[in-house]
């Protein structure tokens, strides 16, 4: 049976950011997926990254290799309802509030630095079961075979290892369509995020064209799946009136959209990330960006502890520290989905004027655009 210090289940985005923050620590890392190397660089979405995000993949020396466009204002509204919020990126001092990049260009940013470092990626090992032990974890594969680990990282896909620890879930009764739009006009760097009683509609400014995030109710993602190029962007464009004009559009996805995380993202020699920790809605684009603060955070606890990974106490070091950023980045984005998706008209009324507020209370919106920035602790 092969031995390493740690094995990191999951070879996309957060597993490979896990590996590269660990490069120089000395420990023997191994990487395994359940797909052929190189998968994750065919992911067709898009990633809203944060300017936290940026200042992260410059750490791991994969930024300059990013397709990156700049979110430079945010313009958030909500359908029915009065108020408008306006974030600029000027206001703080900083290049941009984000950054919009192919979920795939990412990946395969990180395999190519990956493939630098000589850290080896076991593919189409898919992990049937974690059986964590006082001084091990056996690490199961589908094909009948087993690793040994001082600690497994479980960082993509289905949340893996015992139930010990029940899950928290939401099923929002809403799926993702997600297209990329040719804007009639130059987008100028702008994102737009629009509520409506059926869920968030995103805009993303991408290369030259705008990334669609259309959340609506499984019945209508059906139908607008099936609509000609034509008659879905008529039905985009009522959504925006003459603020926002689109020329075209491109194929259509979608994904359904829940909230489930794990209470505790830390076991017997055991620590989950990314997905397999929580699985965010896509409301304000934090599923990445919380996903990489805590690979972040995780590799420097592990570099600070030294000697074993996989230590009890170094686990629960961990786990003190996100408590605080992974809370409060979970409650924010279920608040946003649970109270702008309702078409009630006390409560619409109520949403408008809250966005009328927080654009013209300075600290109220500076909080905001910082924790969309750094996270709950608004900071970088």
């Amino acid at each position: 049976m092969q031995t390493h210090d740690l094995v990191i289940v999951g070879a996309g985005p957060v597993g490979m950011a896990l590996a590269l923050a660990l490069k120089d620590s000395g420990l023997d890392i191994l990487l395994v997926d359940a797909r052929p190397r190189g998968a994750a660089r065919q992911d067709p979405r898009v990633l809203a990254l944060s300017h936290g995000t940026r200042l992260t993949l410059e750490r791991l020396g994969v930024w300059t290799q990013l397709p990156a466009t700049a979110i430079e204002t945010i313009h958030i509204s909500h359908q029915g309802g009065l108020g408008r919020t306006l974030l600029r990126a000027e206001e703080y001092g900083q290049p941009a509030l984000g950054y919009v990049v192919p979920a795939g260009a990412l990946a395969g940013a990180l395999d190519d630095a990956l493939a630098s470092t000589g850290i080896p990626i076991r593919d189409n090992a898919a992990v049937s079961g974690l059986a964590g032990g006082a001084d091990d974890v056996i690490v199961s594969l589908a094909d009948g075979r087993h690793l040994r680990t001082r600690l497994a990282a479980c960082a993509e896909g289905a949340i893996q290892g015992a139930d010990d620890k029940p899950l928290v879930e939401h099923d929002y009764d809403q799926h993702a369509v997600i297209c990329v739009a040719t804007p009639a006009e130059p987008h100028g760097g702008r994102a737009w995020e629009r509520f409506t009683p059926q869920g968030p509609l995103a805009v993303l400014p991408c290369g030259s064209g705008c990334a669609i995030v259309h959340t609506a109710a499984p019945a209508e993602a059906d139908a607008l799946l099936a609509l000609d190029d034509a008659t879905y962007l008529a039905g985009l464009q009522e959504h925006f009136g003459t603020r926002l004009r689109f020329a075209g559009v491109g194929p259509r996805a979608r994904y359904p959209l829940l909230l489930r995380y794990r209470q505790d993202p830390v076991g017997q020699r055991t620590v989950w990330l990314g997905n397999a920790a929580q699985t965010l809605h896509p409301v304000a684009g934090q599923g990445y960006n919380l996903a990489l603060r805590d690979v972040w955070a995780c590799a420097q606890v592990l570099l600070r502890a030294g000697g074993d990974p996989g230590a009890a106490e170094t686990l629960a070091t961990y786990a003190r520290e996100r408590r605080l950023d992974r809370s409060g980045t979970i409650r924010f984005t279920d608040a946003l989905v649970r109270l702008f998706s309702s078409d009630a008209a006390p409560l619409r009324h109520a949403c408008g004027a809250g966005l009328l507020a927080l654009d013209l209370l300075p600290p109220a919106r500076h909080f905001v655009a910082k924790r969309m920035m750094f996270g709950a602790r608004a900071w970088p």
